[in-house]
């Protein structure tokens, strides 16, 4: 999906997209770096794109790459109906500085 490494193996980075991409659904904000944001910022773009045509094979295409059935209906039922009027765009990102550990650049990546 993603075109950034990321510095982690195919697997892992594949998994932890996946991840995000749940957790930005599930809370509508999420805290993380800037390159995971934005690799996260174009796969829930998609999703949302999917989710606005709102049919089976959609549902079941956002399935196969969210994990949990709860936050794929919350994308159906309540996230694409709001951005129904929008053409793209749903997602934020705000940047917040720098971690202290190792300097990276955080942000809150939202749903708009």
């Amino acid at each position: 999906m993603g075109y950034q490494k990321l510095g982690i193996n195919t697997g892992h980075r594949k998994a932890m997209l996946r991840n995000l991409v749940t957790s930005l659904f599930r809370e509508e904000r999420i805290n993380t770096t800037e390159a995971r944001a934005k690799e996260v910022k174009s796969i829930a773009e998609k999703l949302v794109t999917t989710a606005k045509k709102g049919d089976l094979a959609a549902r079941r295409r956002a399935l196969a790459y969210i994990y949990e059935e709860d936050v794929v209906r919350k994308l159906f039922n309540t996230i694409a109906p709001k951005y129904a009027d929008r053409q793209g765009g749903y997602t934020r990102i705000i940047k917040t500085g720098y971690r202290r550990g190792d300097a990276a650049k955080m942000v809150i990546l939202e749903l708009v």
